[in-house]
């Protein structure tokens, strides 16, 4: 497969009605998915989409949003997914920056802005299939920019390490606007598996869907296992003999957490991977076998990826690489140092060239497995008239890995309340962005130089907490 629009075929080939996807929508087989791919194919060649156009893809984890995926792919576009909670304001923007003009969302294509024409022609979108917005240090989400080949060859190789099946069923937790979850579905119905699609995260319904479905593949977060634990040594699941393999990714899985995770299901194999939007995700990867043996590690290099260790930053190089960040040149040649993609993330090679996270170099808050800049939390609460200076942080978290702390200086006789302000910023933000913890100061913490010191807030705040 070099090309995802031809992602079915093989499974349409085996099983026509064999189940391809369950959600909130219903039960579709192959045959029927296969259709509404179809359906959205011809709907946006009749619109006049051209090729390598961007078609934003609305979704929320139900079956009918792989139809959009790959209908967008069999019409020659690039697929830009936006989740449906997503405020209306930010969904213009992305909008905006995508230039798409048309937006297919469960299984129909809509017309957002019917006077806007076919964007120009982008190189950097030639052979494209995907722009996945991720946060940024600039406090702007950046647009990944992924080809079918990189991606396609990303599928392939964790299919090598950690096989999918006709016999798999997968249940889906993590959102289609997340690399992780895709990756996760389309290798599932590329072998022609099962995949159950939960629209929100849900510790008992997720439990017993596992039990129920027979489930035998997920891919989680740290965040949710967290969630989950509490409730594994008496499930269903504990022991029901079903074979089952939990990949853990997007954020950092501590070595208590994996030792109580398997101890809680000792059928159960868990691996831990690593991996970026930028590279189509999973470049490392810690095996079941070696969770006791190196624990607190992301392993070693899945296949086809070299890393270095520069000036302390974990840098990687794969020929799954993004094209670039859309429209963003000087921000994409500052992404990478000698034909090695700078992670951010301050690394070291333990016992065995296994490969430890030290910290982070970037200040992304790393929220239950979402990357969210502290600087957009920020420009959105200064809009508010009642604030005059923001400063957000991440903070150690037992439930989300870290929590979004922000401290507030009132504008001069205002007296906001914590709940008005997270209402009103909830249209300007989406969810998983919004901070856990307000709190107000008649100052923000300020540099030698003058700036606003991040780091100082961040140990005034775990100084005050006690953590």
């Amino acid at each position: 497969m070099q090309h995802l629009s031809r992602l079915l075929d093989a499974a349409l080939a085996a099983g026509p009605d064999r189940l391809a996807a369950r959600g909130s929508d219903g039960d579709f087989s192959y045959a029927e998915l296969e259709r509404r791919v179809a359906e959205v194919a011809r709907a946006l060649a009749l619109r006049g989409s051209v090729a390598d156009e961007p078609v934003a893809v609305r979704v929320g984890n139900r079956a009918l949003d792989l139809a959009g995926f790959l209908g967008v792919w069999r019409a020659g576009g690039v697929a830009v997914p936006i989740h449906r909670t997503t405020p209306e304001r930010v969904t213009a923007e992305l909008l905006q920056r995508s230039r798409a003009r048309f937006l297919v969302e469960a299984g129909e294509v809509f017309v957002p802005d019917p006077l806007r024409g076919a964007p120009p022609p982008r190189p950097l979108l030639a052979g494209a299939a995907l722009v996945i917005f991720t946060s940024g240090t600039t406090g702007t989400p950046k647009g990944v920019v992924l080809t079918h080949e990189a991606f396609t060859g990303k599928l392939a190789t964790i299919d090598s390490v950690f096989p999918f099946t006709a016999e798999t069923r997968t249940l889906l937790l993590l959102q289609l606007t997340f690399s992780f979850g895709q990756w996760v579905s389309l290798l599932t119905l590329h072998r022609g598996g099962a995949l159950i699609l939960h629209e929100r995260f849900e510790a008992e319904r997720a439990l017993a869907a596992l039990a129920e479905e027979r489930v035998g593949r997920l891919g989680i977060v740290p965040t949710m296992m967290r969630a989950l634990l509490p409730s594994l040594a008496g499930s269903a699941i504990a022991h029901d003999g079903v074979p089952r393999l939990f990949m853990a990714g997007g954020e950092t899985m501590a070595a208590g957490l994996s030792r109580a995770w398997r101890a809680g299901l000792p059928g159960a194999a868990l691996a831990d991977i690593y991996g970026l939007t930028e590279t189509s995700t999973c470049d490392f990867y810690l095996p079941p076998a070696d969770q006791d043996r190196y624990p607190g590690t992301i392993g070693t290099p899945m296949p086809r990826v070299e890393f270095a260790i520069l000036d302390g930053e974990l840098a990687i190089k794969t020929p799954f690489i993004m094209a670039g960040y859309l429209d963003e040149p000087e921000l994409t040649a500052a992404a990478f140092r000698d034909g090695y993609f700078r992670t951010g993330d301050l690394a070291e090679v333990k016992q065995e060239g296994r490969v430890r996270l030290v910290g982070r170099a970037k200040e992304l808050i790393h929220r239950a497995g979402n990357k969210v800049s502290p600087l957009e939390v920020e420009r959105a609460f200064l809009e508010h008239p009642e604030v005059r200076e923001a400063l957000a942080t991440g903070l150690p978290d037992a439930r989300l890995g870290e929590a979004i702390h922000l401290l507030i200086v009132p504008a001069a006789g205002a007296r906001p309340k914590p709940e008005a302000l997270r209402a009103w910023a909830s249209q300007r933000l989406e969810r998983y962005k919004l901070p856990d913890a307000i709190h107000f100061g008649a100052a923000i913490p300020l540099g030698r130089t003058g700036k606003a010191d991040r780091a100082a807030l961040r140990a005034a705040l775990m100084d005050f907490s006690g953590t």
